[in-house]
């Protein structure tokens, strides 16, 4: 059975590449597993933090548990480099944890798409800083971050 079509397709130009990342950050933001793991191949090997995951059902069931620790999830994600079928992210995202406690989570990742634009390695390395709730930066109303709200640079992350 062939995979569905993840456009833009390799090889990557910076709006490309750009668009990748965009599209990564709007589908985290919107925090519904099932349709997250599609953007990934059928047997995607990650890294996130301390865990090795493997495939679409531990993508969601990750997922799943992610979104029920960290509270009010906010992910603004920015593009550092590319090369043809590779693209290298920063992040910082906010959330609280059920206590009311503020965090914001840095990090970068790793990825590699294969030819039908799904991302088939993710490599995420995350540390976390307790924050003050009037320390936050990423305050946006909607789940997706409005296209004229400033980036990770521009907010000085």
């Amino acid at each position: 059975m062939q995979e569905e079509k993840r456009l833009p397709l390799p090889p990557f130009d910076e709006e490309s590449a750009k668009q990748k990342v965009r599209m990564a950050e709007n589908g985290w933001n919107l925090k519904i597993p099932e349709k997250i793991a599609m953007a990934y191949s059928a047997e995607s090997q990650w890294r996130n933090r301390d865990l090795f995951l493997q495939g679409r059902a531990e993508i969601v069931s990750f997922l799943e548990k992610k979104y029920a620790k960290e509270l009010e999830y906010r992910l603004c994600k920015e593009l550092w480099a590319y090369t043809d079928n590779k693209i290298a992210v920063r992040f910082a995202y906010e959330w609280h944890d059920d206590k009311g406690q503020w965090y914001r989570s840095y990090g970068n990742e790793n990825w590699e798409f294969d030819e039908n634009g799904l991302m088939k390695v993710r490599f995420a390395s995350i540390n976390d800083l307790k924050i003050e709730e009037s320390e936050r930066k990423l305050t946006w109303e909607t789940d997706i971050r409005p296209d004229d709200y400033p980036s990770l640079s521009m907010l000085g992350l």
